[in-house]
């Protein structure tokens, strides 16, 4: 019950970016396709950020839930939105100021680059509402609400959905914004959904509510801003090490070229799909467990986390093999080009069934995360990318060109799996644990 629209929420949320590529890719070509997907890792390092403080957060407010202290997860939700608020608007600052040499830095195409910076702009304009509004529904679902997500990511999508090809096209008098109209289209959908999150919660008398006590709570309280930084920071970290990865996979991607860079974005969009039920199940098995932890009853811990891995093994691997099934039909919703479109099916298909290893990984450091032992889970994952996947990919590149890239991805998360499941079992599960909050 709580997994189900978690896992909707995260195909919804999504489905936004997908239906932008295939807008871009299709009514704009793969020029604006590759200006576009450059962009990718700079919005994910941003949002890296607050995901990791969104994680602490909600650890703390499922274990006050769990021990039943509504008035704690209100005074956590607002020193944790505040802190997301800050950290947007210092986003925005950065990336409209050095967005040109951002791009550059990463090596974007020469054809692609004044498109890429604009795009680039309009996206970092957006980042505050688009980085409150991710941690909002996180928080929401340290106290088990996963239906209000789902909804607003319904309306967002819808939005979207009708307002992105009608700014590419000038449709109902609306001005043609060409590449920037997935960024305009995304800023007011989300604005749509934050206001509708704020009427629905009101409506429901929702502990989140944005109310008088809520609205008091906005400010930095250094005790609880301390300890979600303790638990966010790292997995915040981990998040920001994985976009730096992804920039530097990047950029060695756009040695290759834009046809190359095209692929990768189209490749990306599928690998995230098949991702989301993973980090879905992930992150509902940390806040369960936060919650079991709250209420003091550590001996289901286990019973969560055989179940997270079952359930990543069916769902997960389920969508993997759907993956390599239709790999070809839905690449080419993104790309038109027959050479890209076999490169493209060619990349999924040599890391694509890595996602079940990596969801394994992710399940197990969860439910480590819910205790607040985030130190040595973190930095196994940055080890397996710093240590790892870089290397790995800079020696494959070297000798196999495009495709050594993406060998690296298996190799790091094969790595991740063994250390985490080392750590849990001669470690984590011998220690006593205790509430946070």
């Amino acid at each position: 019950m709580f997994l189900a629209p978690m896992v909707l929420s995260n195909i919804l949320q999504g489905l936004s970016g997908t239906l932008n590529g295939i807008f871009i890719g299709q009514m704009l070509g793969t020029h604006a396709l590759a200006a576009v997907s450059g962009m990718f890792p700079i919005v994910f390092f941003f949002i890296s950020l607050v995901i990791g403080l969104g994680a602490g957060a909600s650890v703390l407010i499922g274990q006050a839930w769990g021990a039943r202290e509504p008035h704690k997860a209100k005074a956590i939700a607002g020193s944790a939105l505040t802190l997301g608020a800050l950290i947007g608007l210092v986003a925005a600052v950065l990336g409209t100021a050095f967005a040109r040499e951002a791009m550059v830095a990463l090596g974007t195409p020469a054809d692609v680059l004044a498109d890429a910076v604009a795009y680039a702009r309009m996206m970092m304009l957006f980042m505050p509402l688009l980085l409150v509004f991710i941690l909002l529904t996180q928080l929401l679902r340290g106290v088990s609400d996963t239906i209000s997500p789902l909804l607003a990511l319904l309306l967002s999508t819808t939005v979207g959905l009708v307002l992105t090809p009608a700014l590419i096209q000038g449709w109902l008098g609306l001005p043609r914004l060409g590449i920037q109209s997935a960024a305009v289209a995304g800023f007011v959908s989300t604005a749509a959904a934050l206001i509708f999150l704020a009427l629905r919660l009101r409506h429901l008398g929702h502990v989140l509510a944005p109310d008088r006590e809520l609205l008091k709570a906005l400010r930095l309280d250094r005790a609880i801003v301390g300890k979600v930084m303790r638990i966010g920071l790292p997995t915040g970290l981990q998040m920001v090490v994985i976009s730096l990865s992804e920039l530097v996979i990047l950029a060695l991607v756009n040695g290759h070229g834009s046809q190359a860079t095209a692929a990768y974005g189209a490749v990306t969009q599928i690998v995230n799909y098949v991702q989301f039920p993973a980090l879905s199940i992930a992150i509902t098995a940390s806040i369960l467990a936060a919650q079991t932890i709250g209420a003091g009853r550590v001996e289901r811990l286990g019973a969560i986390l055989g179940t997270g891995l079952w359930l990543n093994a069916v769902l997960t691997g389920g969508l993997v093999l759907l993956g390599y099934a239709l790999s070809h039909t839905v690449l080419g919703l993104f790309l038109t080009q027959a050479p890209v479109l076999a490169q493209a099916e060619h990349l999924l298909h040599l890391m694509l069934w890595s996602i079940l290893v990596f969801g394994f990984q992710a399940v197990i450091g969860g439910v480590m995360r819910a205790s607040g032992d985030v130190l040595v889970p973190m930095a196994i994952s940055v080890f397996c990318i710093l240590g790892v996947q870089l290397p790995v990919a800079y020696a494959l590149n070297a000798r196999l060109g495009l495709e050594g890239i993406w060998i690296a991805f298996p190799v790091a998360y094969l790595a991740m799996l063994g250390l985490q499941t080392a750590y849990y079992r001669g470690i984590w599960r011998h220690r006593k644990i205790r509430r946070l909050v």
